[in-house]
């Protein structure tokens, strides 16, 4: 049973059409990646799910409601967490402000949002512009968590990381999915996102040109579609 599903997606900045008929699904307890060159709609496929992508037509559908006339924050409160591109951490708040501010209630707490990242909980009283790059990334992740979301969407999560913090993000992502989260992730390193990912889809020009098994997807298609 599919948790989200997206039919002939359509998303509008201003009189610019970013999306031209995008389709996706994600299954419970799945891991779906959203791949494509960039400036091909991922991000904006993203918004679009949850209501930030301004002007937008098609059918999305979340736990088999539809999202029409929604609002952002009603959407998330349906269960869909977001963890955006360039993380966006509340600067002046410390850690333990930034993760409590999304709180909702759920088997994500402090507690075990720290056993997860115990680089937190050692900085649970920084304020979040003084992290590192990685710590604010694992910050993000846990700001989304800690909404107890159903589906957590991940825009570009190891984007610009150091090696040892990317496979750090990397790990709690498969922990994460063997816990069975659902997850939708955009993400350029298909080495670490392949064993991740049970389905893919690729968007070229804002629209659905591919989808399958990540198996399926061999390296003349890769060249295809994802390659410079």
């Amino acid at each position: 049973m599919n948790l989200l599903a997206l039919s002939g997606v359509e998303a509008f900045y201003g009189a610019s059409q970013v999306l031209f008929g995008v389709d996706l699904e994600v299954g419970q307890g799945e891991a779906v990646a959203l791949l494509g060159r960039n400036g091909m709609g991922k991000t904006t496929t993203m918004r679009a799910i949850l209501g930030l992508a301004g002007r937008s037509g098609g059918d999305i559908r979340f736990a088999g409601r539809g999202l029409s006339g929604l609002r952002p924050h009603e959407r998330a409160r349906l269960g869909i967490g977001l963890v955006p591109e360039g993380r966006r951490c509340f600067p002046t708040l410390t850690v333990a402000e930034n993760l409590l501010i999304a709180a909702r209630p759920g088997p994500w707490t402090l507690a075990r949002l720290y056993e997860l990242f115990p680089r937190l909980a050692e900085r649970r009283g920084q304020p979040a512009r003084t992290l590192s790059g990685g710590e604010q990334q694992m910050l993000a992740i846990g700001r989304a968590l800690m909404t107890n979301p159903t589906l957590l969407m991940l825009d570009e999560a190891t984007e610009g990381l150091a090696p040892l913090l990317r496979q750090e993000i990397w790990a709690v992502i498969r922990k994460l999915k063997g816990e069975g989260q659902s997850i939708l992730i955009v993400d350029k390193t298909l080495a670490e996102l392949f064993p991740v990912a049970d389905r893919c889809f690729i968007l070229e020009r804002g629209r659905t040109v591919w989808s399958g098994q990540a198996e399926e997807l061999t390296a003349e298609l890769q060249q295809r579609h994802l390659g410079v």
